[in-house]
């Protein structure tokens, strides 16, 4: 997978200072329906993907009630959503729906470190232990994306 912070850089720079991690958030809930897309097409793993998309949505829940926006920075995110989710669109273009779960679980990886960037930047401990919850159930996805595509190799 190509970058995924490289790839939404020109974004997050036409964001409000501080509205990032909110951002970041929004596509937290995107990668909640990619999970329940993927949920319908392989339904031997619906119910592990299912609980992805779940956690997904969790992080996104705690991430706003951490890092509080103005409305204005709410509109601008919503605006650029549909830039960033054609974004994402495009690296699934074309590839088998295991290697997008493959891609997933890189990507899954790299929200946990992000989470845990943003969370060093952080004066308040509740924010920055709210950040590293986000961090592991980033991490959660990746070892149960791991765990389908072991299974699937073990046949």
């Amino acid at each position: 997978m190509s970058d995924v912070a490289a790839a939404l850089a020109p974004l997050m720079a036409q964001l409000p200072k501080g509205a990032a991690p909110r951002f970041l958030a929004l596509l937290e809930r995107e990668a909640a329906a990619r999970y329940r897309s993927w949920a319908e097409t392989m339904p031997d793993h619906a119910t592990v993907l299912v609980e992805c998309a779940d956690r997904e949505e969790e992080v996104a829940s705690r991430v706003a009630a951490v890092i509080p926006v103005d409305d204005a920075a709410i509109e601008q995110m919503h605006a650029l959503l549909p830039t960033a989710r054609a974004g994402y669109d495009r690296m699934f273009v074309g590839v088998e729906p295991y290697d997008q779960l493959r891609m997933q679980a890189a990507a899954e990886l790299q929200g946990a470190a992000a989470w845990r960037g943003v969370a060093a930047r952080q004066p308040d401990p509740t924010t920055v232990a709210e950040l590293e919850v986000c961090a592991t159930l980033e991490e959660a996805n990746a070892d149960a994306i791991d765990a389908i595509l072991a299974r699937l190799i073990s046949g």
